[in-house]
């Protein structure tokens, strides 16, 4: 039972960066209408920009979660133009051009990562960042300073987010979008402002996201972001392309089965737990389990 238990705190950790992932990718596809594979690697990049900061500033803190959340919304609005095209139809989600285009991206960062930063070499980060010791310890079942940040700030970021996009003008802008692109443009929306918003808002979760995940996992290499890439991808296709409250619940249940998957059977299955799923699923039901929101 203890096994159990800590792998479920594993996977609430873990489930909580997932929700992140899948909420920043699909709000460029229901708003910036693209479908971007290479968020994860724009983490990843990120992380790295974390890493660098702390070691050029002797692990301050402060100034490496700047870099990095700064770095994640450059590089999102960097990317913008690159989309530009798609962005201006506005009539529906251009799969091919964005997926060639986004995987182009994802190749360049992982290309830059692997040769431009530590040799090629994995990075790790200081144990000051996951906040050193267990905050509690019992038996097996052990809670570290690093899963109750991801789950925190997880909670509190996707919390943001739904008030943001019920409760303010951009997010009803952001919704008029998602709904019916080309009844937003004639109530006078302007879609291309508010799809640059939507990389910058992504750009700040993929900061937050970066920082969780070097606290939680402690290290990070060039080909992290091609892994999560696969689970993000998914997750999104089990609960829906598009479905906020749909990612948010299958992010975190995939994050606590894979935990305890691990806990219990060696070797790397619960990388493929993800996929067996997705491919039930997609089966049984190919719009996912809540629906497409497309």
């Amino acid at each position: 039972m203890e096994v159990f238990i800590a792998q479920v705190i594993n996977g609430i950790s873990l489930g909580s960066i997932y929700v992140l992932l899948v909420t920043g990718f699909n709000l460029l596809l229901l708003v910036a209408m693209i479908i971007h594979f290479a968020y994860p690697q724009v983490v990843v990049f990120s992380m790295y920009i974390i890493w660098l900061v702390l070691e050029v500033t002797g692990n301050n803190l402060i100034l490496g979660a700047l870099a990095g959340v700064t770095s994640s919304i450059l590089l999102n609005l960097i990317s913008a133009p690159l989309f530009q095209k798609v962005m201006e139809k506005r009539g529906e989600v251009d799969i091919n051009s964005t997926m060639v285009m986004s995987m182009g991206i994802g190749m360049i960062i992982t290309d830059v990562l692997s040769h431009g930063f530590n040799k090629g070499h994995p990075i790790a980060f200081p144990d000051t960042l996951a906040g050193g010791e267990a905050i509690l310890r019992v038996g097996l079942i052990s809670i570290l300073p690093g899963q109750v940040s991801a789950f925190v700030v997880g909670v509190i970021a996707v919390s943001g987010f739904f008030l943001l996009l019920y409760k303010t003008r951009p997010g009803r802008a952001f919704r008029a979008i998602a709904e019916d692109p080309n009844g937003a443009r004639l109530v006078g929306i302007p879609l291309l402002k508010t799809g640059l918003q939507s990389y910058a808002l992504s750009g700040l979760l993929g900061g937050l996201i970066a920082l969780l995940l070097a606290a939680l996992i402690g290290s990070a290499s060039s080909g992290l972001g091609e892994q999560v890439a696969l689970k993000v991808i998914a997750v999104s296709i089990i609960a829906g392309l598009g479905n906020l409250v749909g990612g948010l619940v299958v992010g975190l249940s995939l994050g606590i089965l894979e935990a305890i998957v691990q806990g219990y059977i060696s070797g790397t299955w619960s990388n493929a737990i993800a996929f067996v799923i997705m491919l039930l699923v997609i089966l049984a039901k190919p719009t996912g389990l809540f629906g497409l929101k497309l």
